[in-house]
């Protein structure tokens, strides 16, 4: 199989196929995202795509797979099907494929829509919700509002399929970390995921967030500052039931937890970790990456 630049993939799908089906993001302009930048996004043509799965079926089986790039729900359901129709020929012993959307990709199918993908083994789709600030949104070009990121997540659920959303600590910089974190636990409260991430900013040269704090516009907040976001949000989120994450490589404190059961026991960790300002305690910088 042949991939062309950088592939991400969600930590949940280290041991899925990863199918290469669109190239870059649809919407690429998200200021704190390095990802992708100077390519111009497309959809695989479907034969070469074909020609993939063909060539993977005969390392079979494969229980899970990914369709990468940043957003391939974007592709048109008639291809979507088709793809993963030929998935499921051909891929012996697959059982889930999983998928990135944003919420535009989201809004553009419906419900029934869905429920054909599902159908045919999307089985989870990954929604970078990120903040629940409006303004915050909008400021980081994110591309959806605040009521759009909700029917996104509301519709993904509605239609039987699994939701995780990854939120994203320091995005508001020092002054509107306490602003976002309560409106990011509002978000998510709203959507009521089955799975949440929380990952940490890195300001990474080359995005217009790194140039906007060069200017002295963004200061990024401390790990201690970025720690009590955490807290605001697990223990101002309400959840039905959400297994709820912050292992990420970019994060200073891993933390998995089962919410709402585990509620008491995280918000009473990352207290003692804030309050005792022990940096014996946080991941060092040198482990952290994107």
């Amino acid at each position: 199989m042949e991939y062309e630049g950088i592939v991400i993939r969600p930590p949940s799908e280290a041991e899925s196929l990863i199918l290469q089906v669109t190239l870059g993001c649809s919407h690429n302009k998200c200021t704190f995202c390095p990802t992708y930048k100077g390519r111009r996004f497309r959809i695989k043509d479907f034969e070469r795509i074909k020609e993939e799965i063909d060539e993977m079926a005969e390392y079979g089986p494969f229980r899970k797979v990914f369709l990468a790039d940043g957003d391939a729900l974007i592709i048109p359901q008639p291809k979507l099907i088709a793809i993963l129709d030929y998935l499921n020929q051909k891929i012996a012993g697959l059982r889930r494929v999983g998928i990135y959307g944003n919420a535009k990709s989201i809004l553009r199918k419906s419900v029934e829509e869905l429920k054909e993908l599902r159908d045919r083994k999307l089985g989870i789709i990954y929604l970078g919700v990120e903040t629940g600030d409006p303004a915050l949104l909008e400021k980081v070009c994110k591309g959806a509002t605040y009521e759009q990121m909700v029917e996104a997540g509301r519709r993904v659920k509605e239609a039987g399929i699994t939701l995780s959303v990854t939120v994203l600590l320091g995005l508001a910089g020092v002054q509107g970390g306490r602003q976002h974190a309560k409106a990011t636990a509002k978000v998510l409260s709203d959507i009521d995921p089955d799975f949440a991430s929380a990952l940490t900013v890195m300001v990474v040269p080359g995005t217009p967030l790194y140039e906007e704090m060069k200017a002295g516009r963004f200061q990024l907040p401390s790990p201690f500052e970025m720690l009590e976001e955490l807290g605001t949000i697990v223990a101002s989120s309400t959840f039905s039931r959400c297994y709820f994450t912050s292992n990420h490589a970019s994060n200073y404190l891993p933390i998995k937890a089962r919410l709402p059961k585990d509620k008491e026991a995280v918000v009473g960790l990352i207290r003692k970790v804030t309050s005792s300002k022990d940096q014996s305690l946080l991941r060092p910088e040198f482990l952290r990456g994107l």
